[in-house]
Parts: structure tokens; C-alpha cells; sequence
């Protein structure tokens, strides 16, 4: 089974009907979220002007995914992937080293706009 995990700028762009975004997706038989994807799209639903309507939507959307979760595995290629890039020199945000953990523990390609995930040498991507 093909499986694919969505970084939030990929996840909006679905949500916001981007026809190649859907087109990229339809390859693959299993849509993945990680848990910090969630929360940052809950963030923004929360943040936005229509945030009941984009609660709901997003809250919907995260319900038909399967949710990537967080366990002693994820925190111990974090703290690996963190120490990593601090050594490089190539840091990149937080949450972003979480989802990439999430991701290379349970070894799932990661769909993304974000070009520092790059730097991430156990992460598979796709990128658009």
C-alpha cells in the first residue's frame, strides 16, 4: 500500500482544492497525518476569520487521515535528527524536526513545499 504523509502547506493546499496538489495525492492509496500537522491546521482554523467553518472542515478532513502519532521512537529520532542538524549548521523549526521524525520513524514519504526538510537525510520526500 502506498502511503504518503502531508506537511501542513500541502494539507491547505488540498483543503483549498489546488487541482495538482489532488492530482499528486490520487497516486497514493493512504493519506497520513502527522499529530503536529494536526495541531498546527487546528491552529489555523482556531486563528483564521472563519474559524467555526474552518474547524469543521479541517476537523473533518483530519478524521478521514490516518494520524501519525508521537511515541519514545519519534522522540528519540527527533532528539537524533535535531542534534543532526545543529552539528550541520541547518537548523529548521521545531515543528517541522517532529513531523520529520514522525515520518522517518514509521518510514513514510513526506509531501512538501518546505525545502529545508532537505536537510533531513532519513526523510524521504516528495516535493512539489
Amino acid at each position: 500500500m502506498d502511503k504518503i504523509a502531508l506537511d501542513t502547506n500541502i494539507a491547505i493546499d488540498l483543503l483549498n482544492g489546488k487541482p495538482e496538489i489532488i492530482a499528486a495525492i490520487n497516486q497514493f492509496d493512504l493519506v497520513c497525518l502527522p499529530v503536529t500537522v494536526c495541531g498546527e491546521l487546528l491552529f489555523g482554523a482556531k486563528n483564521s476569520g472563519k474559524s467555526k467553518a474552518n474547524e469543521l472542515k479541517y476537523k473533518n478532513f483530519i478524521g478521514a487521515c490516518l494520524i501519525l502519532e508521537t511515541n519514545s521512537l519519534v522522540a528519540e529520532k527527533y532528539a537524533d535528527i535535531r542534534f543532526a542538524l545543529k552539528q550541520r549548521g541547518k537548523p529548521i523549526p521545531e515543528n517541522d524536526i517532529w513531523i520529520a521524525a514522525i515520518c522517518a520513524v514509521n518510514n513514510i514519504p513526506l509531501f512538501t513545499r518546505d525545502t529545508h526538510f532537505g536537510n533531513v537525510t532519513e526523510l524521504q520526500l516528495l516535493q512539489v
